[in-house]
């Protein structure tokens, strides 16, 4: 198993280490690339909340449940 991992970040480090600059002419087209599509982005249009009260009270009033995302730590360090 170690040999296994040693070898993989061998690999890794080796191709990081290898890479050229991307070109300025490419950089366009790459990075539109890797952008979501508008169908991979449409959570982004749902009016999240912040506060957990007012979001029982429009539960109740709707009839609908709430659907709550909890972390512990910094959201920007998921620590």
């Amino acid at each position: 198993m170690l040999k296994q991992a040693l070898f993989m970040i061998g690999c890794c480090s080796q191709a990081l280490f290898s890479l050229e600059p991307i070109e300025p002419a490419k950089f366009d087209a790459l990075h539109a690339l890797v952008q979501p599509t508008p169908e991979e982005s449409t959570w982004r249009v749902i009016p999240w909340g912040t506060q957990l009260w007012d979001a029982r009270i429009e539960a109740a009033r709707l009839g609908k449940p709430i659907y709550l995302w909890e972390m512990d730590g910094n959201p920007l360090g998921c620590t």
